[in-house]
């Protein structure tokens, strides 16, 4: 079997659909594992993109988890390894992008990398060193409240340096928009000054196109899902449709949410707003003893032939800090991820074959849930969102891994469109 071109690294499960989609829509054949495989690839593929469930764990655990995924990526011959992470840089002051970062760099026995989670489809910039959000610096996005990994500076030189031991340096707009060569030079200057690590400035998809070549041979990439779309035409690879084709959609169709992401939150308000049949779970009913996966279950199975419905833990910020006070925020968002999990089985189980779920935790619980080992990756719905194609106890199934921050309004009915 021919060996693997790009060994990924994902540190949630929708980041990691969201890098595999830009891979295949470059023309990458693209397979997604849940977790690090206990056994060698059994499909030729030119990438692999392992999907951990690492961003918000202790960094000696995300570490850890990582450098298995690295030894078995290693193992499946990969050629260059890009770790990804969220476009919005979620990390707390101790990690994990920067520890996890230099254990990879360790283990390559590489002094250098670059960092940026610039993805200009998604409307995440960096420009001098600073992450933007649609036309507001990353700590005015509503990213400042973000219950696990707030984020209240947008300054990443400054976010990163704080959590790495290495030098942390800059590759602004201006080598950047000279192209490959002013990129190569400006990486050799900063190599020379001691920096190991380089955030990259990229406002557009152009600049992200003119990155690429310059990370030819690069043993390590760190980036959010962006810089992907100018990594396969190193390998000599061009956009093809077969990249993403997928068996035939069938069965019933229902969304599951546990995101309390401003985009999240207006997709919900879309949803219930067009008359869909939508259920509200309470983390106080949980904490409390309530079944309320049971009660989701009965509440959805008349209304499933009718089209799809719609289970959500979605809150605005102030009721989730509210829940947060009286349970913990690491209790409650724990104990809200188990319960629509739970749920999602058992609407599978129930006929679903087409599943949407909302939010980085939630998915990684729920692919869990569902005893997932691998996904084939399909067509993009909205921007760093694909339909992925996967094998359950139930039989086939299509479902999307929908980051909380992606996605249009409209983002849960256009994507069952999409797939019919």
């Amino acid at each position: 079997m021919k060996p693997v071109l790009l060994g990924c690294i994902a540190d949630d499960f929708t980041g990691a659909t969201d890098l595999a989609n830009n891979l295949v829509r470059a023309g990458m054949r693209v397979v997604q594992t849940i977790g690090v495989p206990d056994g060698p690839l059994d499909s030729e593929v030119d990438a692999v993109v392992v999907a951990l469930k690492s961003r918000t764990v202790a960094p000696s655990d995300a570490v850890a988890q990582s450098l298995s995924a690295l030894a078995w990526l290693q193992a499946q011959g990969a050629q260059q390894i890009y770790f990804k992470y969220c476009s919005t840089f979620d990390s707390t002051a101790q990690g994990n992008i920067g520890p996890v970062t230099e254990a990879l760099m360790d283990a390559l026995q590489t002094d250098f990398s670059i960092a940026t989670p610039a993805f200009p489809d998604n409307g995440r910039t960096v420009f001098k060193g600073h992450l933007f959000v649609g036309e507001v610096l990353l700590n005015e996005s509503g990213m400042q409240n973000h219950p696990l990994t707030p984020m209240t500076d947008p300054n990443l030189v400054r976010v990163m340096q704080a959590q790495t031991r290495r030098k942390v340096g800059l590759i602004d707009h201006k080598a950047v928009a000279q192209g490959e060569a002013a990129i190569r030079a400006r990486i050799d200057a900063l190599r020379a000054q001691g920096v190991g690590v380089a955030v990259v400035d990229a406002v557009s998809n152009d600049d992200l196109l003119r990155l690429g070549p310059a990370l030819k041979g690069m043993p390590l990439v760190t980036a959010g899902s962006g810089v992907a779309i100018g990594l396969p035409a190193n390998f000599g690879l061009a956009p093809s449709p077969q990249a993403s084709a997928l068996p035939p959609a069938t069965g019933l169709q229902a969304v599951v949410s546990g995101s309390c992401s401003l985009a999240t939150n207006r997709q919900v308000a879309h949803f219930i707003a067009a008359g869909r049949p939508a259920f509200a779970v309470n983390p106080l009913q949980l904490a409390a003893g309530d079944d309320v996966a049971s009660e989701a279950l009965a509440w959805a199975a008349p209304l499933l032939a009718g089209g799809p419905v719609l289970v959500y833990s979605t809150a605005e910020p102030g009721a989730v800090k509210s829940v947060q006070a009286q349970l913990g925020a690491e209790a409650a968002g724990a104990m809200v991820e188990r319960c629509i999990a739970t749920i999602a089985r058992g609407l599978v189980e129930l006929g679903v074959r087409q599943l949407i779920v909302a939010g980085g935790e939630t998915s990684g619980a729920c692919v869990q849930a569902l005893d997932i080992t691998q996904m084939q990756i399909g067509p993009q719905i909205d921007p760093g969102v694909p339909w992925c194609h996967a094998v359950t106890a139930s039989g086939g199934i299509h479902l999307t891994l929908k980051s909380g921050n992606f996605g249009t309004d409209d983002f849960f009915s256009k994507a069952f469109t999409v797939l019919a």
